[in-house]
């Protein structure tokens, strides 16, 4: 039996389609540390960069089965960008979050949220008799 390929692009052009014609904005969550990934490194945080692809935002945005690419604004320089597709882990609208999020592909360990830091030790008060 034959591999179909990954559902990931179609379902991402759907769901950038979809927020579109909603009148908001799409944006994808991309996995900066994968190889390949084409995104300003100053705008990286965690490993992870959130990207505006809407048609105001972007130009010559291409979103094909192997990858995502445009040129943005960033801070005011003019920046091209590319994500293969394996890197992009969620499409979602900016105004009210909703969207979907990517399993891994090809067996890939699925991202793990960042631990939270333990609260620092603060001085407590007690009531003494």
């Amino acid at each position: 039996m034959e591999q179909l390929p990954s559902a990931k692009p179609y379902l991402l052009r759907g769901m950038v389609q979809w927020i579109e014609d909603n009148g908001f904005t799409p944006q994808v969550l991309v996995d900066a540390t994968q190889a390949g990934v084409l995104v300003p490194p100053e705008h990286v945080q965690a490993g992870k960069i959130v990207l505006n692809i809407s048609v105001q935002a972007t130009h010559r945005l291409e979103i094909t089965n192997d990858q995502v690419s445009f040129s943005a604004r960033f801070g005011g320089v003019a920046r091209d960008i590319w994500v293969p597709m394996p890197a992009v882990l969620a499409v979602y609208a900016r105004e009210n979050g909703q969207g979907m999020t990517f399993p891994p592909e090809d067996g890939a360990p699925p991202p793990q949220p960042e631990p939270e830091a333990p609260p620092p030790d603060r001085p407590r008060l007690r009531v003494i008799k």
